[in-house]
């Protein structure tokens, strides 16, 4: 069923996935060290790769003990994407497609999983890219909700051209807090349908997991993403300690360089389960500040310094927040374990339990039990804020003018308690003076001189 270069690659079953910003060069050859066969690298979009060169270096970089390694692309243009591949062939074993990414970029940029509805591009895209290169093209795609349609989509790619297929258990709309369970039901499905070597994706956090995969579904290889990132040594079978692992990562990082956003999306990454702990707030905000390599070591040598009694067994570590269920074990939080989501279920409860708590804080009641508007609410807040004003600012709007015609205030220095323009006509017409409104006879002279005058 593997074609030829498949054959050559090892058949890999370990296969570290294409993740933006996360699977660089450094990190790459992290998980190398800890028995991965495979890896992919960071999504590279094929428009910026084809026409920046400055991109190409910072974002493409590889090494002699890189390989087997395949490059993956996105975009929706036949032509740029096989130019983008023509740039990278002499450099990697294979070219991958993403038609995975559910993100909303991807959606705006009309790429990853939101090609899946039009398969006559896809075909062009694969087929042009086939051409235009001497190393296989594969692919890797999210599941629909329909079984058959799946497969009809897997075999389309295959038809294309598609050399190999990784196959994402999981819908384009399971995504952040509704991720879910992947299933492995599609992929068998789709695996028996294929001839070409497939790869599986999703609910893979050990390495048994992974067994459990390729017995269940049959495919060639297991890829894992989320797994990968909070234990760099899944495929080997162990839970390192983080602080290690994590040293081991940043001495790659001194030799192949990379951006500290990378790096600091690792760390917080291996150290999640530490961070949940109120006692390292000061080590997660060092992080989150860190500038250089210095400092990112720094956060490691304060997190060893602090748990390394624990780890040795020298004091004893109790944590109430930790309980048991049944026989399985639980990990201290200095050892690197998987990130458990909630369920979508739970997560929509969750939602909606803070939807009525917050509903219920806006429902507010005046003495008589009558439901108080959030407008008016929001001025009664604003009138709140502002400090007391003497009686003759709040008693303003109450005085009126003593014109009984005129419904406008009068003025609060007023000396006939007019409005300004009922007090400039009686200072006019009888020759008085207001030192509120400044009001002067002088200027009625000057009327009449100008009259006299004309």
């Amino acid at each position: 069923m593997a074609s030829d270069w498949f054959d050559n690659l090892g058949r890999p079953q370990f296969v570290v996935a294409p993740m933006v910003d996360a699977s660089e060069l450094a990190w790459r050859l992290l998980c190398r060290n800890h028995a991965a066969q495979l890896c992919y690298t960071p999504m590279l979009h094929s428009y910026i790769f084809t026409k920046d060169a400055k991109y190409r270096k910072e974002y493409f970089t590889t090494s002699s003990n890189d390989r087997p390694l395949i490059v993956q692309f996105c975009g929706n243009d036949p032509d740029v994407m096989a130019a983008a591949a023509k740039l990278v062939e002499k450099d990697c074993d294979a070219i991958d497609i993403n038609l995975g990414c559910p993100q909303s970029i991807a959606k705006r940029g009309r790429y990853g999983a939101f090609l899946q509805d039009d398969w006559s591009l896809l075909q062009k895209i694969v087929t042009a890219m086939s051409q235009a290169v001497t190393v296989p093209i594969t692919c890797k795609v999210r599941v629909f909700d329909s079984i058959d349609k799946s497969i009809e989509y897997a075999l389309m790619l295959q038809n294309a051209g598609c050399k190999l297929l990784t196959v994402h258990g999981r819908t384009r709309e399971q995504k952040g807090p509704l991720t879910g369970i992947a299933n492995w039901e599609h992929i068998k499905a789709v695996r028996k349908a294929v001839s070409i070597p497939m790869f599986a994706n999703g609910n893979i956090q050990c390495l048994e997991d992974v067994y459990r995969c390729i017995n269940f579904t049959g495919v060639d290889g297991v890829m894992s993403a989320e797994g990968i990132l909070t234990n760099p040594a899944l495929f080997e079978g162990i839970n390192p300690v983080t602080w290690e692992i994590a040293m081991e990562y940043l001495d790659l990082v001194e030799k192949y360089p990379c951006p500290s956003s990378f790096i600091r999306g690792h760390l917080f990454k291996i150290f999640h389960k530490i961070f949940t702990l109120e006692g390292n707030n000061e080590d997660r905000e060092l992080l989150a500040t860190a500038q250089n390599l210095n400092d990112f070591k720094q956060v490691c040598i304060r997190i060893r310094h602090k748990y390394l009694p624990f780890h040795e067994g020298r004091i004893h570590f109790q944590d109430d927040g930790m309980t048991r269920c049944g026989f399985d074990l639980i990990l201290p939080p200095w050892i690197c374990q998987p990130y458990v989501r909630i369920s979508p279920d739970e997560h929509t409860q969750k939602m909606e339990l803070c939807k009525q708590q917050d509903n219920a804080k806006r429902i507010i009641e005046d003495p008589d039990g009558i439901h108080i508007s959030r407008k008016k609410m929001k001025k009664l807040r604003r009138y709140l804020r502002r400090p007391t004003k003497p009686d003759a600012v709040t008693n303003r709007k109450r005085d009126i003018c003593t014109n009984d015609v005129c419904p406008n205030p009068c003025g609060i220095k007023c000396a006939y308690q007019l409005c300004k323009k009922c007090c400039r006509n009686k200072c006019y017409n009888e020759d008085c003076f207001c030192e509120g409104h400044d009001c002067r006879m002088y200027k009625r002279e000057k009327v009449k001189e100008n009259k006299d005058n004309t």
